[in-house]
């Protein structure tokens, strides 16, 4: 059900999550042209066509059919049954941690094709092409800066929507239905871009170098980040971040209570 639902939200939201890729990559210092995340997205369109807006999905899909229901249920096994926010918060990441590193691959992929579909032309392509270049172990590059990020984004994403929902739940604003899984869908997509977009800018940066590297570590590429774009770089491209994030975190979960509720199971 968590996988199902995930394709759903990947789906809906994949092209903002393009166009924030390729704002993420975009290096000021080296083109000395400010861009924007429309810009980026009329500019692939025109010179790839419009259906290159969904180019790298099927690693994306792929990708969600491990990590999503491996952090679901893994926060539902580790979160504990007392309110504690801390507790929580700690179950998310733990979580989020275990899927990315499993999801990787898949991960790596989908974004080398974000960033550049003209040198592949399938997933399994750019599979192939991965492995032949840089080895098996080229699969899991970037998988620290990856991992951070996982852990930044389920801490925000699961815990704030487990705690808002019960929150909203107690306090009496509403039933368990669409209106609590809304509101709590929302403040869990707020909460978790702003604590994983540096992570992300990073991450992506990391995945999209190739056998020549660029940085030598999460931390070197953090810092020549900042020194040469400024600390505002960290946050690139997060509007369409959190553009993407909003919907797909409301879809997700929407998908998934209303799954939940027929297969007679309780809400998350």
């Amino acid at each position: 059900m968590a996988a199902a639902s995930a394709a759903v939200a990947e789906t809906a939201t994949f092209p903002i999550d393009l166009a924030k890729t390729r704002l993420q990559l975009h290096n000021e210092s080296l083109t000395g042209r400010p861009t924007n995340a429309f810009r980026v997205a009329y500019d692939l369109v025109r010179s790839e066509g419009l259906l290159s807006l969904y180019r790298g999905l099927s690693p994306s899909l792929l990708r969600h059919l491990f990590y999503t229901p491996l952090r679901i249920v893994s926060y539902e096994l580790l979160r504990p049954s007392s309110d504690s926010l801390a507790s929580r918060a700690f179950a998310g990441g733990a979580s989020g941690v275990l899927a990315q590193v499993v999801a990787s691959p898949a991960d790596l992929v989908k974004v080398r094709m974000q960033a550049d579909g003209r040198r592949y032309s399938s997933a399994p392509d750019a599979l192939m092409k991965i492995v032949r270049s840089e080895g098996l172990g080229g699969l899991w590059r970037g998988v620290v800066p990856n991992a951070q990020r996982a852990f930044l984004v389920n801490m925000g994403e699961l815990t704030c929507y487990d705690y808002s929902k019960r929150r909203i739940l107690n306090g009496g604003l509403c039933e368990d239905n669409l209106y609590a899984h809304t509101l709590a869908s929302v403040a869990s997509g707020l909460c978790s871009t702003m604590m994983s977009c540096p992570a992300d800018v990073v991450k992506t940066r990391m995945m999209n170098q190739g056998v020549e590297r660029v940085y030598r570590g999460s931390l070197d590429c953090l810092v020549r980040t900042v020194r040469a774009e400024g600390f505002g770089a960290l946050w690139k491209g997060f509007f369409p971040t959190w553009a993407r994030l909003g919907p797909w975190q409301f879809v997700f979960w929407v998908s998934y209570e209303q799954l939940r509720h027929a297969a007679g199971m309780s809400s998350f």
